[in-house]
């Protein structure tokens, strides 16, 4: 996927905003990768979407970036960047740890797609990727 080039540079833009790019860019990840399971029915998609896509879930891959020593020293703190960052509004249907980390994850996706650091990026979806699919089966079971 191609984009315009930056005029701002990702290691000074806010943290929201590498956030806001950070959680279009996951979900278009995980779209792609859902309809390339070729399983899931159409009225299936975001049923199928939310089980990545909510903040416990991105807020979990997170935690299993920091848990597993994935990180680099710049994304770590592009991420507590992103943990400390104060949106000023929460969802009501989660708590405000789980929806920092949730923006800590989306912060560090938009900044290494804003770099443009492809690799690293699809190393980290799907690291998250396999991270959330973990946590839901120790959920399951």
């Amino acid at each position: 996927m191609k984009h315009e080039e930056m005029k701002v540079d990702p290691h000074q833009m806010n943290a929201l905003a590498l956030a806001y790019v950070g959680d279009a860019v996951f979900d278009l990840f995980i779209r792609r990768l859902i309809i390339s399971k070729g399983t899931v029915k159409p009225n299936q998609f975001h049923k199928e979407a939310t089980k990545y896509v909510t903040a416990p879930a991105q807020a979990a891959a997170a935690h299993a970036l920091i848990e597993n020593n994935d990180l680099m020293t710049e994304e770590q703190a592009v991420l507590r960047r992103g943990r400390n960052a104060k949106s000023g509004t929460v969802p009501r249907s989660t708590d405000v740890t789980t929806y920092r980390y949730s923006t800590a994850f989306e912060a560090l996706v938009g900044f290494l797609y804003l770099l443009q650091r492809e690799e690293r990026l699809q190393k980290i979806m799907e690291l998250a990727v396999d991270s959330i699919e973990l946590a839901q089966e120790r959920e399951d079971s």
